[in-house]
């Protein structure tokens, strides 16, 4: 078990974020990150059941530019429950700076699509419609493979098993994302 005061700075987290992921939490994210201070070590908290997981990539993009451009170390804080697009966020921070607090969860899935496909029009254009939404599928499928590999990047959870239980909903207790080094710790 681990002492907690190992990590002050974790006690105090600069960004707090609560709710869904979504274009309002986006615009609160970044408000807070304009009021932080400037310099040292930022520790970015969050509390979430998911939302879009395009908002998450935006903000992981936000934390991954200013800690290459800046140099500075920036701590992922998971609290109570960190769902879907909460752990896409959390995959944009490497393993050795997640921390997670007692009884936290983390929830893995698949993205989900709900969608139609209205066929109408000269028979010659149908096939283009039906090649888009294809598309979209496909990219969709890639890019939710390239924040799985982030999730598992240092970890000891391989690819293929976050691939194989993510369409379930995998639940991850807090000591067990420790265990398999998905975060460095928990507190």
């Amino acid at each position: 078990m681990t002492d907690a005061t190992q990590y002050p700075l974790l006690a105090t987290p600069h960004v707090h974020l609560a709710g869904p992921v979504d274009h309002s939490m986006y615009a609160n994210f970044r408000q807070q990150m304009a009021n932080a201070p400037a310099e040292g070590s930022l520790v970015i908290s969050i509390s979430t059941l998911g939302g879009d997981p395009e908002v998450a990539r935006a903000m992981g993009d936000d934390v991954r530019l200013l800690r290459e451009y800046s140099g500075r170390e920036i701590l992922f804080l998971g609290k109570v429950a960190v769902y879907s697009a909460g752990a896409t966020f959390m995959a944009a921070f490497p393993v050795e700076t997640r921390f997670l607090t007692k009884g936290t969860r983390l929830m893995l899935h698949e993205r989900l699509m709900s969608s139609s496909v209205e066929l109408s029009g000269p028979l010659k254009t149908l096939s283009y419609t039906l090649k888009a939404k294809l598309h979209e599928i496909e990219h969709s499928i890639r890019i939710e493979e390239e924040g799985f590999r982030d999730l598992v990047a240092g970890s000891d959870v391989p690819f293929e098993e976050l691939v194989e239980k993510a369409p379930s909903n995998w639940y991850i207790e807090a000591e067990e994302a420790k265990r398999r080094r998905l975060v460095l710790d928990v507190i």
